[in-house]
C-alpha cells in the first residue's frame, strides 16, 4: 500500500491538474486537464513515437537488406563481364599470333572465338537467376586462375573452360527446371499447362527448334549449339514456373513455429457428432488473435459469415485457383482488395462451428477442393530451388 501511495503521489507530482482557458470571440472558456486525460495524452504520444520509431527502423534495415542484395548481383555481374571479357582478350591476343601459323591455327581460334559468343549469352541469361553465382563461380574463377602465355595453349585452355562452364550451366538449368517441375507435380498440377503457349517461350538461342540451324546462326558445331540449346530451353522453362509459382497459392497461411498443423483434409471423425465425415481443407491450431496470411497475390472475393465457417476471408488468385480462410476472430481485409503474398488477412478464432482456436484453410481448382498439403510442400520445394 505504501508502495501504491509513493506511485500515485509521483504521478500526481508529473501530471498536476492544469488548468486552460482559450480566449475567443470576446468569450472567456476554461478547460480542465486532469491527471488522468494528461496519461491518455503522453501514451498516445508516447505510442506514436514508438511507432513511428519501429517503422523507421524497419525501412532502415529493408534499404540496407535491398542495397546489400543489389551490391550481391552487382558483384556477380561484374565477375561474368570479367571472365567474358577476360577470355574475349585472350583469344583476340592468341587468335592475332596465330594467324602467322596458317591456316588451321586460325581457323581454330576462329572457331573457339564464336563458341565463346555463344556461351556468353547463355552466360548473360542465366546472371540475374538464384542459384547461379554458386553453381558457375566455382567454374569461372578457375578459369580466371589460368595465366599461361603460350598463344597455342591459350585457345586449348579457353575451349576447355568452354566446356566445364557449359557442363556446368546445363546442370545447373537442367537441375532447377526438374526441381520446379516435380514441386508442381506435388501440388497436383500440370507443368506444361502453365508453361507459355507453343512457340512464345522466346530467346535467341531456342527460337530455333533445330539444333542445326541454331548451329548455323552462331556458326558454331553442331553438338555445342545443342548443348547451349538445351541448357538455355530449361532455362527458359525454369523462368517460367517461376513466374508461374509466384501467382499460386504455395505459402502458409501462419507463421512457421506459432501454429501446429492439426485436422488434415479428407475423411475424419467429426468433432461434434463422432461419426465420418469429409474434411475439405487443413487445420492450424494456435493462438487467439495469431496473424493469417494470404498465401498467393490476390482479390478478396468474401469477407463475412459463412455457414459452419464463422468468419472467413476468401480470395480469388486467377487460373481458377481460389483460397479460404475460416473461423476467424477478426477480419482485416475487404471485398474487392488487392493482396499480396503474406500479407495479413484477420486474427485466428474459433467463430463457426468450431471446438477450439485454430484456422481452417483450404485451396480450390476450378471449383473443386484440393489437399493444402500438397500445395504447402510443393512451396517448400520451391524454395529449395532457390
Amino acid at each position: 500500500m505504501t508502495r501504491l501511495a509513493r506511485l500515485r503521489r509521483s504521478i500526481e507530482d508529473l501530471f498536476p491538474e492544469r488548468h486552460l482557458y482559450v480566449r475567443s470571440g470576446g468569450e472567456m472558456k476554461g478547460y480542465v486537464l486532469t491527471p488522468r486525460k494528461q496519461m491518455i495524452a503522453a501514451a498516445g504520444v508516447s505510442a506514436a513515437a514508438l511507432w513511428v520509431g519501429v517503422c523507421s527502423a524497419a525501412m532502415l534495415v529493408n534499404v540496407l537488406s535491398a542495397g546489400s542484395a543489389d551490391r550481391e548481383i552487382a558483384r556477380t555481374q561484374a565477375k561474368y563481364e570479367r571472365w567474358i571479357a577476360d577470355r574475349q582478350a585472350r583469344l583476340n591476343s592468341a587468335v592475332a599470333e596465330l594467324n602467322a601459323g596458317g591456316t588451321a591455327n586460325t581457323t581454330v581460334a576462329a572457331s573457339i572465338e564464336k563458341r565463346h559468343a555463344a556461351l556468353a549469352m547463355l552466360l548473360t541469361d542465366m546472371r540475374d537467376t538464384p542459384g547461379a553465382a554458386a553453381a558457375l563461380t566455382p567454374v569461372i574463377n578457375h578459369a580466371l586462375a589460368a595465366n599461361d602465355k603460350n598463344p597455342a595453349r591459350i585457345v586449348d585452355t579457353v575451349r576447355v573452360n568452354q566446356e566445364q562452364l557449359l557442363d556446368a550451366a546445363d546442370s545447373f538449368a537442367k537441375s532447377r527446371a526438374d526441381r520446379l517441375r516435380l514441386a508442381f507435380r506435388l501440388a497436383g498440377l500440370t507443368p506444361a499447362s502453365f508453361m507459355p503457349k507453343s512457340g512464345s517461350l522466346g530467346g535467341p538461342l531456342i527460337e530455333s527448334k533445330d539444333p542445326r540451324a541454331l548451329a548455323a546462326v552462331l556458326d558454331v558445331d553442331e553438338g555445342f549449339a545443342d548443348r547451349i540449346q538445351h541448357a538455355a530451353t530449361d532455362m527458359s522453362e525454369a523462368h517460367a514456373l517461376e513466374q508461374a509459382a509466384k501467382d499460386l497459392p504455395l505459402a502458409k497461411p501462419t507463421v512457421e513455429g506459432d501454429a501446429e498443423r492439426s485436422s488434415g483434409f479428407g475423411v475424419r471423425t467429426d468433432p461434434f457428432n463422432g461419426r465420418p465425415a469429409f474434411h475439405s481443407g487443413q487445420d492450424f491450431s494456435g493462438s487467439r488473435m495469431e496473424a493469417i496470411h494470404a498465401t498467393a497475390p490476390g482479390v478478396v472475393s468474401f469477407t463475412g459469415v459463412r455457414s459452419g465457417y464463422g468468419n472467413t476471408v476468401e480470395i480469388d488468385h486467377g487460373r481458377g485457383f481460389k483460397t479460404r480462410y475460416a473461423h476467424l476472430a477478426a477480419i482485416s481485409v475487404s471485398v474487392g482488395q488487392q493482396v499480396a503474398v503474406g500479407q495479413r488477412l484477420g486474427g485466428m478464432g474459433s467463430t463457426g462451428r468450431s471446438t477450439g482456436t485454430h484456422l481452417h484453410y483450404e485451396v480450390w481448382v476450378n471449383g473443386r477442393a484440393q489437399n493444402p498439403e500438397r500445395f504447402l510442400k510443393a512451396g517448400a520445394y520451391v524454395q529449395q530451388a532457390d
